[in-house]
């Protein structure tokens, strides 16, 4: 059912000023301003790349306001696109899921989920802008990986036999990627259960619990956003480099209005999505383009 990660919802105190850092840092631009009652939210929706970011400012007593007053803000959702809005609330209806019906998008009830905060759209195309290509991935930690897994199957219908595992030494996590149309897309959601609680997403864990973490975006060119990242002297790290340069970084929370940020060029992804091969031909054909 899912189509494509379509959106992040970030909570933060002032919309005006993470508007100007979402148009700075990702070359962002302003698609409309509204207000959404149903999180206590006034609401700025920015496109980057062809992904949508929603910045989400308190808006007296409400959800929002809970979420920066206990965080400071951060991440708070994520949204999905589908091809058939009324067919999803159909199926979510069957499936014992509440959700809000608001303004043509699904919210969904946070008891349907695993801390993950889900609003489902209908799916448009939209023609990239800024320095980015688009949002793959959010990532959900969980007490139970195979437990989530089950649970988004149904949920999303998606099909469990496209789901690739995962494993992280390096960062401590197991679980799966639940890619929704591989290999078209990368489009997933990466849910994680911790095995080294002493590393940043264990402990994370073991602060919010079931939540989500970061996100995941895809661009031509990781260096050119590094390079801006270091003028404008906000914290990062840079984490592969290969034959064709800087093939994924790491912008850290306090750089982009409190959220962890993974980046990676285009198809590298696929180094840990089920298809080395595929990342290494598209490394060797972008170096030997140079």
């Amino acid at each position: 059912m899912l189509k494509r990660v379509d959106r992040v919802q970030i909570a933060v105190p002032d919309r005006a000023a993470a508007e100007r850092i979402a148009a700075d840092l990702f070359g962002a631009e302003l698609v409309r301003r509204d207000d959404l009652k149903l999180l206590g939210a006034k609401r700025s929706t920015m496109q980057a790349g062809s992904s949508l970011i929603e910045l989400l400012e308190p808006d007296g007593a409400g959800r929002i306001a809970d979420f920066v007053t206990k965080f400071s803000g951060g991440l708070f959702g994520a949204g999905f696109s589908v091809e058939d809005l009324e067919a999803a609330a159909k199926h979510f209806e069957k499936a014992g899921a509440r959700f809000e019906r608001i303004g043509g998008q699904l919210f969904l009830d946070p008891s349907a989920t695993l801390g993950l905060n889900a609003v489902i759209s209908q799916h448009h195309e939209r023609a990239p802008v800024g320095a980015i290509k688009w949002i793959y991935e959010v990532t959900n930690p969980v007490a139970d990986w195979r437990a989530a897994a089950d649970l988004y199957a149904k949920l999303f219908a998606l099909d469990a036999s496209k789901f690739s595992p995962i494993e992280s030494k390096e960062f401590g996590y197991s679980g799966t990627l639940t890619l929704f149309d591989p290999p078209a897309r990368l489009d997933r959601i990466e849910i994680a259960q911790i095995t080294n609680y002493d590393l940043a997403m264990g402990r994370f864990h073991r602060k919010r619990g079931d939540s989500l973490y970061m996100f995941f975006l895809e661009t031509d060119d990781v260096g050119a956003l590094e390079t801006k990242l270091k003028e404008r002297a906000l914290r990062f790290a840079s984490h592969r480099r290969d034959e064709a340069g800087l093939a994924e970084m790491f912008i850290h929370p306090t750089s982009f209005l409190g959220v962890l940020i993974g980046v990676s060029r285009t198809e590298h992804a696929w180094t840990w999505s089920g298809d080395p091969d595929r990342a290494r031909r598209a490394a060797q054909k972008l170096s030997a383009a140079r």
